[in-house]
């Protein structure tokens, strides 16, 4: 089954990119970014910026555009049983138009990856921008249940802590 994932989220005036490998089934079967009701994305996010993880889905990526946060993922579409990364089909993998997403988002500084398989699929699929710093954070996934939620939100603090410095 080939899995096909979801468009960007990102104001022009985006600075920094948050790119995921692939959205997850029960992502997939809603349709909203980090949907898995044990993912850290929302709650560290709720921490960094300061709003309710219980806000509505929309006003959550309204929240994310407002700090001037662009939320993608590297492939546009895998072949993949499950959610976890480890089983992503290397060989169906397509990637995102990063080239046209770059020209459009010209204020993006920096990518923060959000787990080890997204950072090495976009460097080993996607053409460097040499002039972007280049983050590899922990997955904020449930699988990566070896670091606790505050031990990777002391990694996160690096998203807070480039957009005060731009």
């Amino acid at each position: 089954m080939v899995d096909v994932g979801f468009p960007y989220v990102a104001q022009r005036n985006a600075k920094v990119l948050i790119l995921g490998s692939m959205p997850g089934q029960k992502s997939l079967r809603q349709q909203q970014y980090y949907a898995h009701a044990q993912n850290s994305f929302w709650p560290m996010m709720s921490a960094l910026f300061g709003f309710s993880v219980a806000l509505p889905y929309d006003q959550r990526l309204a929240m994310l555009r407002q700090h001037h946060i662009a939320l993608w993922d590297v492939a546009y579409q895998c072949e993949r049983p499950g959610s976890l990364d480890q089983a992503i089909a290397m060989d169906s993998v397509v990637v995102n138009d990063f080239a046209t997403f770059f020209a459009e988002h010209v204020d993006v500084r920096a990518i923060f990856f959000n787990g080890q398989k997204a950072a090495h699929l976009y460097r080993q699929r996607v053409q460097n921008v040499p002039s972007l710093l280049m983050h590899t954070l922990p997955s904020s996934s449930p699988a990566h249940a070896s670091m606790r939620r505050d031990e990777k939100l002391a990694f996160w603090q690096q998203i807070k802590q480039t957009l005060e410095s731009t």
